[in-house]
């Protein structure tokens, strides 16, 4: 064999090899830097007996009452985080932003075994607390650093010690830890942000401003009896609400229907206008349908079509972004849905978007058996036929 053979025959070997480990390999999602590395080691505040939620709620009734109903009180007990958790093997810096505090986790981070910290030195906890891990995203991950309480607000009437922070009422500080995420690496996925907000808004060009929609503004006392100020709700509402996401989108459509020659063409046009960033975000999994179902006087389906807004990804041997048709901030976007008949003319055209929380096919693979709908609608609309013409329409 020549040497110049011999050279590509082992090129080729080589590539191959590569190619089967970036198959097998572990995906590295996003880089782990220190920020991610370990949890959050936090001091009981002088005045409280624990940085418990309970013993926050105390005093601070109605932010409690909103955190408890939240996602950030779910992050641990979540049904999908704990199937998805297992089908990855539990990797610990999972549990970084789940159970963010040192006692919340049942291992100590003493160090790694590797550059990429996906292989942490561990050891048990001595201190780990059942109760507190149960808790999720507590108060403390935010309220407490140093020693003290950390809040919008100066005082004197506090039990504990009070750090006032400004920025905790506006921007994106508090969310940072763990949705911004840095580092871009060619073998990752998220380059910016796990919600993929950061990019997105920055692409719109609006204010970065996580606080301002995802808590909005409320006028009341922070302990019962204190005069009131214009504080924030701790409701995190986001995908998971349906409220929140249908004040997002906005419905119009325009209808073309000739009678003589029995073709009709409807035009819908979708648009994101109440959220900066791209409309769904979050993980890749999250997606809009806008479904068609054309019905004839005995309900029998016609003819029906699906348009899908998601993020197309190619996650093995390389993570590519293929292409994205999720609905930008402030970018109408147009679906047509044309069709004929021949005698009796069609009665419904049913109409309806839906968000998904999660694609079905991600959801057999891991094995969620969800007791809770992984979609549901945000927008839906019967049109009779006969209308001859629906200039606009905007839904209530």
């Amino acid at each position: 064999m020549s040497s110049k053979k011999y050279f590509y025959l082992v090129l080729f070997i080589f590539l191959v090899a590569f190619l089967v480990w970036q198959s097998v390999k572990p995906m590295m999602i996003f880089v782990i830097d220190e920020k991610f590395a370990r949890p959050m080691e936090v001091t009981v505040p002088e005045g409280l007996d624990s940085v418990s939620a309970q013993e926050c709620g105390g005093c601070h009734e109605a932010i409690y009452r909103e955190w408890s109903q939240s996602v950030m009180a779910r992050a641990w007990t979540d049904p999908y985080f704990q199937t998805d958790y297992d089908y990855e093997d539990q990797p610990q810096n999972c549990l970084n932003c789940h159970t963010p505090l040192v006692n919340q986790q049942e291992d100590l981070v003493l160090g790694f075994k590797d550059k990429a910290k996906l292989k942490p030195i561990l050891e048990p906890n001595p201190d780990f607390n059942s109760e507190l891990r149960e808790q999720g995203v507590t108060c403390a991950v935010c309220h407490v650093k140093n020693g003290k309480i950390v809040g919008p607000f100066e005082t004197d009437n506090a039990p504990h010690p009070v750090t006032v922070d400004p920025t905790m009422t506006s921007g994106m500080k508090p969310c940072e830890k763990c949705h911004v995420v840095s580092g871009n690496r060619w073998d990752t996925f998220y380059k910016m942000s796990p919600c993929g907000t950061v990019a997105e808004i920055e692409e719109s060009g609006q204010e970065l401003d996580c606080v301002g929609c995802h808590m909005p503004p409320v006028k009341r006392p922070v302990v019962k009896g204190l005069k009131a100020r214009i504080g924030r709700r701790h409701l995190f509402w986001g995908g998971h609400v349906p409220k929140q996401v249908k004040k997002a989108l906005r419905v119009e459509y325009q209808s073309f229907i000739d009678e003589f020659e029995k073709t009709a063409e409807y035009k819908f046009t979708l648009s994101n206008v109440g959220t900066y960033h791209y409309l769904p975000t979050g993980t890749p999994d999250r997606y809009l349908t806008l479904e068609f179902r054309l019905l004839d006087g005995t309900g029998k389906i016609m003819k029906e079509k699906t348009y899908k807004m998601k993020r197309y990804i190619m996650w093995r041997p390389f993570i590519i972004d293929l292409y994205d048709t999720r609905l930008p901030y402030n970018k109408p976007q147009e679906y047509t849905f044309k069709f004929s008949w021949q005698e009796e003319p069609p009665s419904i055209l049913d109409v309806s978007v839906r968000y998904h929380l999660l694609d079905e096919k991600r959801r057999e693979r891991i094995g969620y058996q969800n007791k809770e709908p992984i979609a549901y609608p945000i927008y839906e609309e019967k049109i009779f036929f006969g209308e001859k013409y629906h200039k606009r329409h905007f839904p209530e």
